[in-house]
């Protein structure tokens, strides 16, 4: 399993939301490259970046912090998955081209699904879906608005589209450290057959130790993002939990 540590853009710093509420985004690095030096220092060999601005403007608007994390990312071998504001063929095309190992396609799943199934057919193993759920049902455009259709039903979707993981949040735990929705996550992976991350509300190292012991329940790592800012996680122990799940 993997241990992402979480670069969420806003305004071009690196912030973290409570709930998914951008007028309550705390400030932690106005230079997300040196945040991603710090956890790349740390051993993580992934990085999940997302574009919040982008996720509301529906293009990318931190496009300059994102290459300045990718030049960081890429002298020391780490990868980067990105999220956030990408929703056509050519956005999708640019950042593989500049250095992104994996796209985050969100918004664009639900309203978009042939968009995702003709991404994977020319990027095999490259493009993943995120599912953001409030409540169990899919939320989309930076978390603003929440449909009708379920986490389970999109997912099943792409269930034989070629998807290379699936980003699961529950977005009543996000940034509230109120532990993961760890169940939800393996039931969903069951469900699809598409390996997940977990996402939203990793609070400590409890958490780090029940995601680990789904080995074999098609969860294949885990997001960390306010829990490693406000010190309740080790990255370095979380990691190696992780890496030997």
């Amino acid at each position: 399993m993997i241990l992402f540590p979480a670069i969420d853009l806003k305004d071009g710093a690196c912030v973290r939301l409570y709930k998914g509420e951008m007028e309550q985004a705390t400030v932690f690095n106005a230079s997300p490259a040196d945040q991603a030096a710090r956890f790349i220092v740390a051993g993580c060999e992934w990085l999940h970046v997302v574009d919040l601005n982008g996720a509301f403007a529906g293009k990318p608007v931190n496009a300059d912090a994102v290459d300045a994390i990718l030049a960081v990312a890429h002298d020391n071998d780490v990868q980067v998955q990105l999220g956030g504001g990408i929703r056509d063929a050519a956005t999708i095309d640019d950042w593989l081209e500049r250095g992104v190992a994996r796209v985050i396609l969100g918004t664009a799943a639900l309203r978009d699904p042939e968009l995702v199934k003709a991404a994977c057919r020319r990027h095999p193993g490259r493009i993943a879906v995120g599912i953001d759920a409030r409540d169990g049902f899919v939320a989309v455009e930076g978390w603003a608005e929440t449909s009708e259709l379920t986490a389970e039903d999109l997912a099943l979707r792409f269930a034989d589209a070629g998807v290379a993981a699936i980003i699961h949040t529950d977005i009543s735990r996000d940034g509230a450290m109120q532990g993961a929705n760890i169940e939800a996550s393996a039931k969903l992976a069951l469900a699809c057959g598409i390996p997940v991350i977990v996402s939203g509300g990793v609070a400590g190292i409890g958490d780090i130790l029940a995601i680990a012991e789904k080995r074999g329940s098609g969860i294949i790592g885990a997001i960390a993002g306010r829990a490693l800012y406000d010190a309740k996680l080790d990255l370095v122990e979380a990691r190696q939990i992780l890496a030997e799940a």
